[in-house]
């Protein structure tokens, strides 16, 4: 059976999965990696141009951090690094699909500003 949430306590843990994957590039980051995909610190550095070196390695070492990638170091020179998701990382994708559905369905704007007339 799965936890038992009250108002506060899901705010909090949805506010701890957020920090998770906040920052500019996380996102960007993953979906080049979802679906089984490994790419290698060169290869995510020429797929995102606009990102420095400094702030790929270290969103790299965050997600890694917090599981939701893997690094894989092969022993040679020059060295060769890998990056893949994790199980628990890759079963983040249909949460982010579920997200641009939900984001597509947005009413225009006038649209939601009558739906809420007729609700008052």
């Amino acid at each position: 059976m799965g936890k038992q949430y009250t108002p506060d306590s899901a705010a909090s843990d949805v506010e701890a999965i957020l920090r998770m994957l906040e920052g500019r590039w996380k996102l960007v980051i993953l979906f080049h990696l979802f679906g089984g995909k490994t790419q290698r610190y060169s290869d995510l550095e020429r797929l995102i141009p606009a990102i420095s070196q400094k702030m790929l390695a270290q969103q790299l070492r965050q997600l890694e951090a917090d599981g939701i990638i893997k690094r894989k170091v092969y022993p040679q020179v020059p060295p060769k690094v890998e990056y893949s998701m994790t199980d628990w990382g890759q079963s983040l994708c249909p949460a982010l699909d579920a997200l641009l559905k939900w984001a597509e369905a947005r009413p225009a704007p006038a649209e939601a500003e009558a739906e809420a007339e007729a609700e008052s």
